[in-house]
């Protein structure tokens, strides 16, 4: 036993004596580009240089090399301070994720991908599009959360579950997307911690409901590296999960021993930069992120230089921003060759600013056994011909154009030869040296490409174009000359309509927003002068009671029932809620009572006029908020419900409507372009969950809407939802 304890602290104190040797051997010697962020700058001598001078022939072979030694050796010592294992990237159950190059996030309420009318999912619709457009996908992000989280107190778990069909729905289209060999992300949210208390460690949660669904990775949404407590939850339920986080990792970046993937958001200096984590892990995938960028030559040719993917975003929380068709003809390049070459781009002997011959060009050279890949990007703004690769002279060696799908016969000078190619202005080459025989899928990769480039990008049109919306028409109801029962009537006048988006993400960039119907385009701000006539409007909004006679009568039940008035029991609502404003009810459900009832929704102006007046007020009761005139705030991770519409009638507007701010959201219009459908809510609601920036924001100024993005009734359903109604004046 002794002498078995003492060969163990032979070992240890030899590996321990290692490791001080090697870190001494480290801090012997200074790094020069110790990245900050999550990218490696070029040598000194291209950053160094004016742009207009040109950049890449001012820098010496020696310069390169002296560049290279010196973050080969910041990547020795990374890797020490990391303490770096590499047993991640050899598991099988993920290699996958070495080859994932192109991947959206795509918000739920796409209308390419469920089809509300039909009551559907529509993936193939979906895959179809992004393949006729650029080429496919290699995996998705499913994104069923943000902005809508916090409206009620659904929590991320909860919003997944109300998805069309429930988790049997899920898990259905989950399979879909694998018959069409895509991987399917889901979103986590650390921050998401005011909604309803899940009951487990969030890693638990994350994994179970993952495994029930059948997905394959999870985006740390927000975090800089997702916890390794998510990667040993995923396999104990043996489901392993691929972990991409948004961001960079932190320095010493032990992360990146168990996060496979991850996004870049980089900078795009002329000189490409290179990605810090591929370096320190050429096996790990990076997708640049870019999204509200209209043009992306400069993230697809950062991508193409690290070898790495895209995240080809263009829903971004419901405002589109579509890949120009230049970009996108760009993408389609990009990723033929990349997963073409997939095994290359992991080459552990990767060489960044290999050299060229050519001001302008850049190039990365990918080695493997007895083939090199060459990956060149051209960051001029004019087509660069003629000689590109200076290469020594090797035996049996056959040279591919993969660009253009040619075989290159070079020209031999001396002990050396020149390859010659064009590369056209912002973009791309790529060149395999090869001693093999073109095999099949070799020589179907050429066949693309030859027809593909036969049509520069160049021709294609750079111009981004925003997504046009629609108001959805209302029908005009029956008029009625006398009151109607729990009706106000709201008098004709002049009204300045100026109401104000409040989504926290997109500027005041064109497309945000809706637009209404005097307006070009969609934005966030808006103000018009309208005359409005004369109308009947509900002194409170809809209540329990109401909503059940509605019920009793028509027997009315929606094909898409699920969370269908979710806070009722055996079809009624719960004992003493019969004057509480009706919720979990949705669009589709509002309307229909109001159409049983002979009435229909209120447009937005209608409804901020009869809060508002013609004095601009910010609330129906003046311009200073008055939390005595509005439920109390609930800011728990339950939902109490909301107070009785009459409770404050201190808080009515000036022609008598109450119950207009601060207790439930309300219906108005529903706005749509190709590919999202929302409607504007109004009032804001008593419950405020906490924590986060990022929870559905409050609307409580009559200056200010809500927009809530519409995917089906069982998601658009929410505990804090409800509806007033009006009726045409005789």
């Amino acid at each position: 036993m002794h002498a078995m304890l003492r060969t163990l602290s032979g070992l240890f104190l030899s590996h321990f004596l290692l490791l001080i040797f090697l870190v001494a051997a480290v801090k012997a010697q200074t790094t020069h580009y110790p990245p900050e962020g999550d990218q490696i700058p070029g040598p000194d001598c291209l950053n160094a240089a004016k742009p207009s001078v040109g950049q890449s022939k001012i820098c010496t072979p020696e310069d390169y090399k002296a560049w290279l030694e010196d973050i080969t050796h910041w990547r020795m010592e990374a890797r020490i301070r990391a303490g770096y294992s590499d047993q991640e990237y050899e598991r099988q159950e993920l290699k996958w994720t070495q080859s994932s190059f192109m991947q959206p996030q795509m918000m739920v309420e796409d209308r390419y991908f469920y089809d509300p009318e039909a009551g559907r999912y529509t993936v193939d619709r979906y895959l179809d599009d992004l393949e006729k457009r650029y080429g496919g996908i290699d995996s998705v992000l499913v994104w069923p959360v943000y902005p809508n989280i916090g409206i009620d107190n659904r929590n991320q778990y909860d919003l997944v579950r109300a998805m069309p069909g429930g988790i049997a729905g899920v898990k259905q289209m989950v399979a879909d997307f694998h018959r069409r060999g895509v991987k399917v992300f889901f979103p986590f949210m650390a921050w998401d911690q005011g909604t309803r208390d899940v009951g487990m460690a969030d890693w638990e949660a994350t994994a179970k409901e993952m495994a029930e669904v059948d997905a394959d990775g999870i985006n740390g949404d927000t975090l800089r590296g997702i916890p390794r407590a998510f990667r040993t939850a995923s396999d104990s339920v043996g489901h392993p999960l691929a972990l991409e986080p948004e961001h960079a990792f932190p320095s010493p970046f032990e992360a990146l021993a168990w996060n496979n993937m991850a996004w870049g958001y980089w900078e795009y200096p002329n000189a490409p930069m290179v990605s810090a984590f591929k370096w320190l892990e050429p096996r790990h995938m990076l997708n640049v992120c870019d999204r509200w960028n209209h043009s992306k030559v400069d993230n697809l040719q950062y991508a193409f230089f690290n070898g790495v993917g895209y995240e080809t975003w263009e829903n971004i929380w419901g405002i589109w921003n579509q890949i120009t068709p230049r970009d996108a003809e760009a993408v389609r390049r990009v990723a033929n060759i990349e997963r073409a070459m997939a095994n290359l781009l992991v080459s552990a002997e990767w060489q960044p600013y290999a050299e060229t011959e050519q001001t302008g060009i850049f190039a990365s050279r990918w080695p493997l056994a007895n083939t090199t890949l060459w990956t060149l990007v051209n960051r001029t703004q004019y087509d660069v011909e003629g000689r590109q690769l200076r290469l020594p002279v090797q035996a049996g060696m056959r040279y591919f154009d993969l660009w253009h799908g040619v075989e290159l016969s070079p020209l031999t000078v001396d002990d050396h030869l020149l390859l010659s190619f064009a590369i056209e202005a912002h973009g791309y080459g790529a060149i395999l040296a090869t001693t093999s025989e073109p095999d099949s899928s070799l020589q179907k990769l050429m066949a693309q490409m030859k027809q593909l480039s036969a049509r520069p990008l160049g021709s294609y049109s750079a111009e981004w174009i925003f997504a046009p919306q629609q108001m959805t028409p209302t029908t005009k109801t029956s008029p009625a000359s006398v009151a109607p029962d729990g009706m106000v009537r709201i008098p004709a006048g002049e009204f300045s309509f100026q109401v104000n988006g409040i989504e926290i993400e997109g500027f005041n960039d064109v497309g945000v927003d809706v637009q209404y119907p005097w307006e070009n385009s969609p934005r966030r701000n808006h103000l018009h002068q309208l005359r409005v006539d004369s109308f009947w409007m509900d002194r409170y909004p809809v209540t329990n009671a109401q909503f059940k006679k509605f019920l009793d009568a028509v027997h009315y039940h929606p094909k898409d029932d699920l969370n269908f008035l979710r806070d009722w029991q055996n079809g009624t609502y719960p004992a003493g809620w019969e004057n509480k404003p009706v919720t979990w009810v949705s669009l589709e459900d509002a309307r229909a009572y109001a159409a049983w009832a002979g009435k229909r929704l209120p447009h937005e102006w209608e409804w901020q006029y009869a809060a508002q007046g013609d004095d601009g007020r910010l609330y129906p009761w003046g311009n200073r908020w008055d939390e005595a005139v509005v439920p109390t705030p609930d800011k728990g991770r339950t939902l109490r419900g909301p107070d009785p519409v009459n409770a404050h009638p201190q808080g009515a507007s000036a022609f008598g409507v109450e119950d207009l701010v601060g207790n439930v959201w309300q219906w108005t219009d529903e706005f749509s372009d190709e590919h999202t459908r929302a409607a504007t809510l109004r009032g804001g609601s008593y419950y405020q969950p906490q924590g986060s920036v990022w929870y559905f924001p409050q609307a409580y100024r009559l200056d200010q809407h809500g927009k809530l993005l519409l995917m089906a009734p069982s998601k658009d359903r929410a505990g804090t939802l409800g509806f007033r109604c009006v009726q045409d004046v005789q």
